[in-house]
């Protein structure tokens, strides 16, 4: 339980100032809803993985880079492990083992506001099959307990890995939100990377193709308010990004054609609303987060199409990228 001490560096300057830099990859699992992608986002501090109060929205690999003067470390998010119950969910399986398989250490996230339960077991039981990368137990959402519910969560942790027969490299309780113990997080990571020089370009703050990014920022402002009736029902696809042609140098415009697909006809008026109302505000904002990501202004064309029950479909898993 060593990790909950916040660790002071400062006291050896000198080791400090020889100390060799380090870069290295690190993935936060947990089962959905845990926590992972708003922790990706406080490290990294700027909005690169999809947030959804939603399981399951994340479904593409998103890369954050945290730079550091003594390190460069790369958050991999992966999807949540869960049983699956279609092909999608056979696939984003296997590309949860193969990313564990390959990162440098694995960050096991797990809410401080709920008890744990199967889900983090049946994760747990997973983690204690990859023998050689380092194991952290993070409890996330501290800000929204006691004292005395913390405490008995990370006994709890700490007893799992021991039932399991692995060692946590380090437990610790943060909160993404209110910003509680984040950067000690980074610290405690940083030492159980390869020592290297950076792997990324300083500035760059996720590898992850716009495109991608844009389609993610779509479908988390299509999936607002309508979470419930659709949850895992929405897929984007940026069909082509053009810069608008006849404008001057100093006023770009880029073009966006994307299509959201949804599995059924029934679905489309849901996606659409009221004289086209949802579908409206679903571009207002989306538009906002894209001119923000990209740094220049938007004019984003938006198209709702079926594609019939896409999720168990191999063919047009493929062509909606899975």
């Amino acid at each position: 339980m060593g990790a909950m001490s916040v660790r002071s560096k400062s006291s050896e300057p000198s080791a400090q100032s020889e100390a060799p830099h380090r870069a290295g990859f690190a993935c936060f699992v947990g089962r959905p809803n845990a926590g992972k992608s708003t922790l990706t986002n406080a490290l990294v501090g700027q909005k690169v993985a999809i947030t959804a109060d939603q399981p399951q929205t994340t479904r593409h690999t998103v890369r954050g880079i945290v730079h550091r003067p003594d390190a460069q470390l790369i958050l991999v998010d992966t999807p949540g492990l869960h049983k699956p119950r279609t092909l999608l969910g056979e696939r984003l399986n296997d590309v949860v083992r193969t990313t564990w398989a390959e990162v440098d250490v694995i960050g096991f996230c797990l809410p401080a506001n709920e008890k744990l339960g199967p889900g983090d077991r049946f994760i747990a039981k997973e983690l204690a099959s990859i023998k050689k990368t380092p194991k952290i137990a993070i409890v996330t959402k501290t800000d929204l307990v006691d004292g005395k519910t913390l405490a008995g969560q990370l006994i709890a942790i700490d007893q799992l890995g021991k039932e399991l027969g692995f060692e946590w490299a380090e437990i610790i309780p943060v909160s993404a939100v209110s910003g509680t113990q984040v950067d000690l997080l980074a610290d405690l990571i940083v030492p159980l990377l390869p020592e290297g020089p950076a792997l990324y370009p300083d500035g760059e703050l996720t590898d992850e193709p716009e495109q991608v990014m844009i389609a993610e920022l779509i479908r988390e402002a299509a999936l607002e308010g309508v979470r419930d009736e659709l949850p895992h029902s929405i897929a984007v696809v940026v069909e082509e990004m053009l810069p608008r042609e006849d404008r001057p140098a100093d006023k770009p415009l880029l073009d966006i054609h994307a299509f959201v697909y949804i599995e059924r006809p029934s679905q489309k008026g849901i996606i659409i609303g009221p004289k086209g109302k949802r579908l409206k505000d679903v571009g207002i904002k989306s538009r906002k987060q894209i001119e923000a990501l990209l740094g220049t202004p938007v004019f984003l064309d938006l198209h709702v199409k079926v594609a019939k029950d896409w999720q168990r479909d191999p063919r047009q898993l493929r062509k909606l990228g899975f």
